[in-house]
């Protein structure tokens, strides 16, 4: 809580390009089975076209990666002394000899490039089957996600030349299988009380104190306000913003939030002492994205109205990511690019280390299925970590029920590791053989997911889910930054090295709650750090304090 034209080409001949003697082909990418969840059909057909985006290694990521601890961790001499767009970028612009290696093997196989990335590191091409077939030594078939049968193309391996190999990063979305995003699919109306666990796991003694009896089964920004210690208003409200990504035709309508002639709108109804001028929200698209603004959907209700109900006065930009993407991550590639595009603001994780060393927050939900990924994957036997939330430079949202571990991909980074060992000590050996255990540990924060109160279509609607508690948590870091400008301050930026040292003094442990899947009870809640809530709850007034006592000490 962020397409290309279309090049057409003829049939071409499996002889295209044929390699030299010396440019032998070598296996680049190997998958050993079809995923879990999708099944082939077919080979494709050789006219069916492809958008590919071809990745080149980036310069200096270890660089990058260490600037953004440099200006992360309290401590640090430059401590929210965050980079330029520039600067960031020069970490991952990828070497000339390997963008001219790159084009001249395109060239050598009569394949344009349709797009460029404004960094560099990424190039599309848009080919038939048949000449990606050529291309990349490999036969791409046709595939379906069973449970909502949607269909791509991808194969299991392919190969390049040895002449570009070490040029090569990757190439996606070939061998990239993404479960698709549903309309709404995180988050489920709630018809129902909270259970005595969900009461007992909301947050520690420190905020619940003044919160009002209702709040066990309704939330409202009120709430949210009391719970979290959040201010009514924010201090200045000139300089810090929020973006909402919004995929899979999610749309939200002014008129749920503030309209004059609606009988029931959200403002009036939870928010009645903010002006509704203050409530704006403008749109971006993003992959032929759309504002619908004549039907809203649940969760981008959700998102932009309790940013307005929270974080009133802020200035937030909803972006509409759609479907015509083709970056093998459901658009989030495409959305990060356009992000680190703006002045003001293969690796998709890098990317979001760019934002966080130019001083941006990036939030991302833990997902709803427990230990089985997303949205609960089915027949799993291994437990599923989920992506973007365990990227190590992301800071991953949960509940008391979501999903949460440890990632397959990523290792664990050095801010959690005192944290995380502590939890593994207790935790043994159970369920060790289910999950990476040096993996990066997610989530990392925890905020309310129960109970929202929404309204769709001039509906109200309790609504539940880690799409809930993105919003709530981007709303607070939205009121941190506003506070530190408002004194001739940084933004906060990447938030967990500042969360795991001394941030973790401002966070109310949550110590009851498990995240079941996969045929098992998943991990359980427990003092300190856990896959289930993470570290626990914000409190922002002893948050803000604690960042200006790094501010004054650095």
């Amino acid at each position: 809580m962020v397409a290309a034209g279309l090049l057409f080409f003829a049939l071409f001949s499996l002889a295209l390009g044929r390699p030299t003697l010396r440019d032998e082909f070598r296996v680049h990418e190997r998958r050993t089975d079809v995923p879990h969840g999708f099944k082939y059909i077919g080979e494709a057909h050789p006219n069916a076209l492809l958008s590919l985006r071809i990745a080149l290694p980036q310069g200096d990521p270890a660089g990058l990666e260490a600037a953004l601890y440099d200006v992360s961790t309290p401590g640090s001499k430059n401590y929210q002394k965050h980079l330029s767009k520039i600067k960031a970028q020069a970490f991952l612009a990828p070497h000339p000899e390997s963008t001219k290696a790159v084009k001249s093997w395109l060239s050598r196989n009569n394949v344009s490039i349709t797009k460029t990335s404004s960094l560099g590191d990424w190039m599309t091409i848009d080919i038939p089957v048949s000449q990606a077939n050529a291309l990349l030594r490999t036969q791409f078939g046709e595939y379906a996600h069973e449970e909502t049968n949607t269909k791509m193309i991808r194969t299991l391996a392919y190969s390049v030349p040895t002449s570009v190999q070490d040029h090569v990063d990757a190439v996606y979305p070939a061998t990239s299988f993404i479960e698709p995003r549903g309309l709404s699919g995180a988050v489920q109306v709630y018809r129902q009380a909270l259970t005595s666990k969900d009461k007992a796991a909301k947050s520690s003694p420190h905020a619940v104190a003044a919160v009002d009896d209702s709040c066990r089964t309704e939330i409202t920004p009120e709430c949210l306000q009391t719970i979290y210690n959040i201010p009514p208003t924010p201090f200045s409200g000139n300089r810090s913003n929020i973006f909402i990504a919004s995929f899979a035709g999610e749309s939200a309508t002014p008129s749920d939030m503030k309209a004059c002639l609606q009988p029931l709108t959200f403002l009036r109804q939870f928010r009645p002492d903010v002006k509704v001028a203050s409530s704006q929200f403008a749109v971006k698209t993003v992959d032929g994205g759309s504002a619908n603004f004549a039907q809203a959907t649940t969760e981008a209700s959700l998102d932009v109205q309790y940013t307005a109900g929270v974080a009133n006065t802020i200035p937030t930009t909803f972006v509409s990511v759609g479907s015509n993407n083709t970056d093998g991550v459901a658009g989030f590639l495409d959305l990060v690019d356009n992000l680190l595009a703006q002045e003001d603001v293969p690796n998709l994780c890098n990317a979001y280390a760019q934002l966080g060393a130019r001083g941006t927050t990036v939030l991302f939900g833990a997902g709803d299925g427990g230990v089985a990924g997303i949205q609960s994957t089915q027949g799993c036997t291994s437990f599923v970590p989920t992506f973007p939330s365990t990227c190590p430079f992301v800071t991953s949202v949960a509940v008391s029920f979501s999903s949460g571990g440890f990632s397959n991909l990523f290792s664990r980074p050095s801010y959690q590791s005192g944290a995380v060992r502590s939890y593994l000590k207790t935790l043994g050996n159970t369920t060790a053989d289910l999950f990476n255990t040096s993996g990066r540990a997610f989530p990392d924060i925890a905020a309310q997911a129960q109970g929202f109160q929404v309204v769709v279509n001039g509906q109200v609607k309790s609504v539940a889910g880690t799409s809930a508690a993105s919003p709530t948590v981007a709303s607070l870091v939205a009121l941190l930054n506003d506070a530190l400008f408002s004194e001739g301050h940084g933004p906060v930026g990447f938030l967990n090295p500042f969360l795991y040292s001394t941030g973790i003094s401002a966070l109310n442990d949550v110590t009851q709650g498990n995240n079941p899947g996969c045929g098992t009870d998943g991990f359980s809640a427990a003092s300190g750090w856990d896959p289930v809530t993470g570290l626990g709850t914000p409190d922002f007034r002893r948050l803000l304090n604690a960042i200006k006592n790094n501010i004054t000490q650095t």
